[in-house]
């Protein structure tokens, strides 16, 4: 990440969009712990960019031992008053932090898009930080989700794996896909087990947030979606990989 970027703004609310909605707190941060609870290793955790610990709190009765990276000031003190002294904070951005192990179970997710260097970022994880063994948990926003392929039918943005300006303000650098994610993971050295989706998702996130304050959806349509996700994981709101150690690559 640039030095001369300013995290506590990126994440940051603007007009038209929040850094985080309701359906990524309530919803998918509870299924992507599902999709990824099979892969979890036991032992040290560290989670890169843990925003306000919302998503590390669900990970919290997994592992005992947490480590969390994070740039944004502003963003370790909610999470500090959040979770209180069972997580150990780290105000580092990942290209200059120094760890001082490794760990068993990584976790990164929606944060490699908003990374001016993601390969070099990955080498890290592959060369410092994963155990022999460790797993690395890797999730993106999905580029060919319907509900952007539906925003660039409506001219509202111009393809699919478009930065909008309102994306550009909250960090984002690109919008990844299963493929371009897959080569940056292959790039960095990591071998990549396992590759799927979470959620199948046609609607946007605001669309999603009013839907939640009502009836209309259920518990089962939601765990419906979920499953679709799992046939079509190009589909999904978010993809993700499974990494563990491979060659060292740069």
């Amino acid at each position: 990440m640039s030095a001369g970027r300013d995290f506590d703004r990126e994440t940051q609310d603007v007009e038209g969009h929040r850094y985080a909605y309701d359906f990524d707190l309530d919803v998918m941060h509870r299924y992507m712990v599902r999709a990824f609870e099979p892969f979890f290793r036991p032992g040290r955790l560290l989670e890169l960019g843990s925003f306000r610990g919302d998503f590390t709190r669900r990970l919290t009765p997994f592992f005992d031992d947490i480590t969390c990276v994070e740039a944004s000031g502003e963003a370790i003190d909610a999470a500090r008053g959040r979770l209180g002294e069972s997580v150990r904070f780290v105000h580092a951005t990942f290209e200059t932090v120094a760890l001082p192990a490794r760990y068993d179970t990584v976790v990164l997710t929606h944060v490699l898009e908003h990374l001016d260097d993601p390969v070099g970022v990955l080498r890290r994880v592959n060369a410092e930080w994963l155990s022999e063994g460790g797993r690395l948990l890797l999730a993106c926003p999905n580029a060919n989700a319907p509900s952007r392929q539906i925003a660039v039918k409506m001219g509202l943005i111009s393809h699919n794996a478009a930065v909008t300006e309102a994306e550009r303000q909250h960090g984002h650098r690109c919008t990844y896909s299963l493929d371009t994610l897959e080569r940056d993971a292959a790039a960095a050295g990591l071998r990549v087990i396992h590759r799927s989706g979470v959620f199948f998702k046609a609607l946007a996130n605001f669309q999603w947030d009013a839907l939640l304050k009502t009836d209309i959806v259920s518990p089962a349509y939601l765990d419906g979606c979920y499953a679709l996700g799992q046939l079509y994981p190009d589909l999904c709101a978010s993809i993700y990989l499974v990494c563990e150690r491979g060659a060292r690559n740069g």
